[in-house]
């Protein structure tokens, strides 16, 4: 399992500074700094997230032109040549015949194919459909909960299905430590590394999985530190996923 780490704003403090880029980076079209796009093809695997949720928010209730930002969106990818992108999944805003259209946008724009997101509102057809005709889908919902910890056994015969078309499947926004050993995607995203500066945690791989130790009542810890040292523990068990997972 190839696990991309996730999350803006330390692209210089945490690997840049080292000159480090040995690592799978995905990154938000919305939140890449002009310094990361000088960096993009440094790291070992780079996917591009569309961003369309940040924008919307960062929107505040105006009316988006989502033709132009896909327009924007297929142009970057096109002139970055970047490999791997999503499509805008927003089907519970403008339905999924725009969504679709949308995406024949962004192709038609960028000049190759991108990640299509499948939600559990597609339903089952869609998803056998998805898996014939891209040879590398994601799975959605997941962090927002439209797909509950409860259900994630439907990931099993999805995944089947795609490995039976010969597509690989990224489970977007999947950081569930155990459930990274029972549902075999082909990669998955995670910002949990970012969770000392957030929550004052400490991560520590110890050679097969990631442990992680909350601080104490009262205690404080120094942010970029915590930031670095999270940073290398993921980059370990991310190493380790690569050929255990």
């Amino acid at each position: 399992m190839n696990i991309y780490l996730a999350g803006s704003g330390w692209e210089k403090i945490c690997w840049a500074s080292n000159n480090f880029y040995e690592f799978n980076r995905l990154e938000s079209f919305v939140y890449l700094s002009e310094f990361e796009k000088t960096i993009i093809h440094k790291y070992k695997n780079f996917l591009l997230d569309s961003g369309a949720f940040t924008y919307l928010n960062k929107s505040k209730g105006q009316k988006v032109n989502w033709e132009q930002y896909v327009i924007n969106y297929g142009n970057f990818v096109k002139q970055h040549d970047i490999k791997h992108f999503f499509e805008l999944d927003i089907d519970q805003i403008v339905g999924l015949k725009e969504v679709e259209r949308l995406r024949n946008l962004l192709e038609e724009t960028a000049q190759r194919k991108c990640i299509p997101v499948w939600h559990k509102s597609r339903g089952l057809e869609y998803w056998k459909q998805m898996v014939k005709e891209y040879n590398y889908v994601a799975i959605g919902g997941i962090v927002t909960q439209e797909i509950k910890r409860s259900e994630y056994d439907v990931f099993l015969p999805l995944l089947k299905i795609a490995r039976e078309n010969n597509c690989k499947v990224h489970g977007l926004g999947f950081t569930n430590l155990k459930g990274m050993e029972k549902y075999k995607f082909y990669s998955v995203d995670s910002t949990s590394w970012l969770s000392g500066n957030k929550f004052g945690a400490v991560y520590l791989f110890d050679g097969r999985a990631m442990q992680k130790q909350n601080k104490q009542l009262g205690q404080r810890v120094k942010t970029n530190e915590v930031a670095i040292h999270n940073f290398s523990e993921w980059v370990k068990f991310s190493k380790y996923a690569e050929n255990n997972l």
